[in-house]
């Protein structure tokens, strides 16, 4: 398994992970980001409703792919 997500990582192309993370990462962007108003509600302790975590779930989900394949990136780099 780990080894399927690491080939994954390394086969996604970098522009893909910044283009998801900045349109479904960032939708709607009016008038603030979905994941920015559901990480203050998470903060504060209000993140309870099952479509509040839905939301943080389904728009957060693209900065994780994105922090996991920079961190790959860093990896690969140091090793070579």
């Amino acid at each position: 398994m780990r080894a399927r997500l690491l080939k994954f990582l390394d086969n996604l192309p970098l522009l893909y992970a910044v283009l998801f993370a900045a349109t479904l990462g960032l939708a709607p962007f009016v008038p603030e980001p979905h994941v920015w108003e559901k990480l203050k509600m998470l903060a504060d302790g209000t993140l309870s409703e099952p479509i509040d975590i839905f939301d943080l779930v389904f728009h957060g989900w693209t900065w994780v792919l994105l922090a996991a394949k920079l961190a790959r990136m860093a990896v690969v780099k140091t090793e070579a």
